[in-house]
């Protein structure tokens, strides 16, 4: 499990350094070809739509047919994609890319976390295996934006996507002869119609629309962020700012990432925790203007790095460990609908009214969705017995 479980950080750190090299050059590269405010949310948004379809099929994919093969094809396919996004002149045409980008890059997530998940044995081992993902996910995010805007300020975006992209290519190459997927991950209870070991039919977990909320409200204020705060930067005469706001970011959900005690506690306490620390730092972006803004970036970050690790182990914890490709893609598909609302959202608004305001009010109302403990069928059920969690 240790080899299995360092081949897949490895490449997953690779990926998401890629991906997030993009977050602070996009906006400005999107103005330099003359895109304006109101396209930008519209270009950002429908990135997030197009992955509503290929989230979809991930599901019942990964499910049957495991995870490496939708890993391999979204690396490879989103290193194309950034070579042919160094040749864009027109706005329609990174509004373009972008869309097929969205779809594409749908099976990364619900694949890394189905195939993680598959590794641990217990949930206490596929709680620490979440965690591990978020540090990933938050190292490379850390170093990511500040190198692509470096990149960018030194040798232009042409350049730098096409260093981006042979990137990607170059690890889904080598992640097809690294990656061996799990022998439990097609076996014993991840796909339909999965029986136990007696020939018992396994019960599959239905978790209610109402948890989805919590990912779809999370997405929805990180897409307005990833909107805004270019713009609040500078747009293209700030990029370096911009990247080391989103590395500040970063640097924030390291700090809480790293206090591994946090993992004794209940999932869904610290899913409440870690949204409201989100939705408090939005609202000094928003109003408290004397805090000043790398405080409550930091904070922000803080509050994502509770946030993330929690929330993928509630639905662990709801789906009963079955079927975590579903589980995975259906969590996707809510994120997904969220970030194609939150910066749509803010480009409307923008230059009216504070999109980080909104942002604050959207997980305030999520919140009042949020469960406190995990939901029992009956009081004395023999399922809820010793559940370690509460």
């Amino acid at each position: 499990m240790k080899m299995a479980a360092f081949w897949l950080y490895f490449f997953m750190f690779l990926a998401f350094f890629d991906l997030h090299a993009q977050y602070p050059i996009l906006t400005p590269f999107a103005l330099s070809i003359g895109a304006a405010p109101a396209f930008i949310g519209w270009m950002m948004g429908i990135y997030a739509l197009t992955h509503l379809p290929g989230n979809l099929l991930a599901g019942q994919g990964v499910d049957r047919h495991g995870s490496k093969g939708y890993m391999v094809f979204s690396l490879l396919g989103a290193g194309a994609i950034l070579l042919l996004q160094a040749h864009v002149t027109q706005p329609w045409q990174l509004l373009v890319l972008r869309s097929i980008s969205g779809f594409v890059l749908a099976f990364l997530s619900p694949a890394c976390l189905a195939m993680l998940a598959s590794l641990g044995k217990n949930a206490v081992q596929q709680g620490k295996l979440m965690a591990g993902h978020g540090v990933m996910h938050t190292l490379a995010s850390v170093v990511s934006p500040a190198a692509g805007a470096f990149l960018v300020a030194n040798t232009g975006y042409t350049l730098t996507f096409q260093s981006l992209g042979w990137l990607l290519i170059a690890t889904g190459i080598i992640a097809i002869f690294t990656i061996h997927e799990p022998k439990n991950a097609l076996s014993g209870g991840s796909g339909p119609g999965r029986v136990s070991p007696a020939g018992v039919p396994v019960k599959l977990n239905v978790i209610p629309l109402r948890y989805y909320i919590l990912p779809l409200a999370v997405a929805c204020s990180q897409g307005i962020l990833f909107f805004e705060l270019p713009l609040q930067a500078g747009g293209t005469s700030g990029i370096l700012h911009t990247g080391l706001y989103f590395s500040l970011i970063s640097l924030g959900a390291l700090a809480t990432l790293s206090m591994l005690f946090l993992n004794r506690y209940s999932p869904y306490l610290r899913a409440i925790a870690g949204i409201l620390g989100i939705a408090l730092s939005f609202f000094a972006l928003a109003a408290l203007e004397f805090i000043p803004l790398s405080v409550s970036l930091f904070a922000l970050g803080m509050a994502k790095g509770v946030t993330f690790p929690a929330i993928a182990s509630v639905f662990i914890d709801l789906s009963g460990g079955k079927r975590l490709g579903t589980v995975f893609s259906l969590q996707s598909i809510a994120m997904s609908i969220g970030s194609f609302i939150g910066p749509i959202s803010a480009g409307m608004i923008h230059g009216v009214y504070s999109p980080y305001f909104l942002a604050f009010l959207l997980l305030m109302i999520a919140l009042l969705f949020a469960p406190q403990r995990r939901p029992t069928e009956t009081p004395a059920s023999p399922a809820n017995i010793g559940t370690h969690h509460l």
